[in-house]
């Protein structure tokens, strides 16, 4: 039951993660590029990483803690095969990007929405869309790791 319970956690981590990023990269805000002026669109993508920050949060709190345990289940690090020792950097570095993301960009982009700032936050925004495209690409990779890596 353990073990059903951390993969599930797991999986829904990386669900909510990725599909999050693939559906605010590839259709959210092409679609808001095209019917919504600047000041409504950067409202709007503000207000839903606002929201869906929250669940990056809680998704990397339960990637790394059921996935230490049930690296710690399975015998230790040095038992598991190598394609979870790439699961576990590439998180890191995720992690280090969605960081650098809320951090800057992110926080550039909520300030400039405040002051109304169109331009200052359409920079931010383009910032923060390419890393979240390059996080994006990386958890894409880490899927496929995950699920075709003991195999390899």
């Amino acid at each position: 039951m353990l073990m059903a319970t951390l993969y599930s956690l797991h999986i829904f981590a990386v669900m909510v993660w990725i599909g999050g990023m693939f559906f605010a990269h590839t259709a959210l805000r092409p679609t808001a590029a095209t019917v919504l002026q600047p000041p409504e669109r950067l409202q709007l993508l503000a207000g839903v990483f606002t929201r869906f920050f929250i669940w990056v949060k809680v998704s990397i709190v339960l990637l790394f803690v059921s996935g230490l345990w049930l690296i710690h289940i399975h015998g230790s690090f040095a038992k598991a095969g190598w394609h979870v020792h790439l699961m576990f950097l590439i998180a890191v570095i995720m992690t280090i990007i969605f960081g650098v993301i809320y951090a800057v960009p992110f926080k550039a982009l909520k300030a400039a929405v405040a002051a109304k700032q169109w331009p200052a936050g359409g920079a931010a925004m383009a910032k923060l869309r390419r890393l979240v495209g390059i996080n994006l690409i990386l958890g894409l990779f880490v899927m496929v790791i995950g699920v075709s890596g003991r195999f390899l």
